[in-house]
């Protein structure tokens, strides 16, 4: 399969939070069920960098190189060949509206176009990044800081569970819409210093506001990589 997308995900700031699975609920797409990791469910704020995009092989004059920064929780599908685990976005941020408008057409994802920016530091062992977004007048802010070596994530851990997702699924009525994205196996930074700043309840929703303001269960940076997205899938129906 020709894929739609292709792009090099970098500096992936991963804040993780352990969240009620009644709230998630309303969000699970049909034909899909939530993905539980021993025994808790999590969703996690995620800003990271989009570098050399190309859609269907071609580059994008401007729309190349941007910053993302999405809340999206996990979920899984049974299909003829095993489980499929992936993810379902609560909102999506990008800089540019013609990328919104794209992902929104195509593939039904909750994008909004804000302006953002970004700086990474990597350098004597210290790995700083931050995702920024203004929303309204006000510019709010993801940061994760941390040092050494990206290590392998273990088998069966937390952060496996958590960067192992390979599967979009967006909720259409009564129907999914399904996408493949296809990626190596990243490493990760355990951050020692983190920071959420943002008006949770206006961007995601008041019932995630709890949720987004206890401590997180973790908070790591993975390398990322050169990622492909496949073309929507056929839809699944609710049962």
């Amino acid at each position: 399969m020709k894929p739609f997308l292709t792009a090099n995900w970098s500096y992936l700031a991963m804040l993780n939070f352990a969240i009620d699975p009644d709230l998630l609920t309303p969000f699970v797409p049909a034909g899909t069920e939530l993905d539980f990791h021993e025994g808790r469910t999590f969703c996690s704020v995620v800003g990271f960098l989009f570098l050399n995009t190309m859609l269907l092989g071609l580059p994008i004059p401007f729309h190349r190189d941007f910053e993302e920064v999405n809340l999206r929780f996990y979920v899984r599908q049974k299909s003829p060949t095993g489980w499929r685990r992936g993810v379902v976005f609560i909102r999506e941020l990008v800089p540019r509206r013609a990328i919104a408008i794209t992902a929104r057409i195509f593939y039904g994802e909750p994008y909004l176009a804000l302006p953002m920016r970004s700086e990474i530091v990597h350098r004597d062992g210290i790995v700083a990044v931050e995702y920024g977004w203004q929303h309204g007048k006000k510019w709010e802010a993801l940061r994760l800081a941390a040092t050494g070596d990206p290590q392998t994530s273990a088998q069966g851990s937390h952060e496996e569970f958590i960067t192992e997702h390979y599967w979009g699924f967006t909720a259409r009525g009564a129907r999914t819409s399904q996408y493949q994205v296809e990626h190596p196996r990243w490493k990760i930074w355990r951050a020692e210093t983190w920071k959420l700043e943002a008006d949770i309840a206006t961007l995601y929703g008041e019932r995630f506001v709890k949720p987004l303001v206890r401590e997180p269960v973790s908070a790591f940076i993975a390398d990322g990589s050169f990622i492909t997205v496949l073309r929507r899938t056929q839809e699944l129906e609710e049962l």
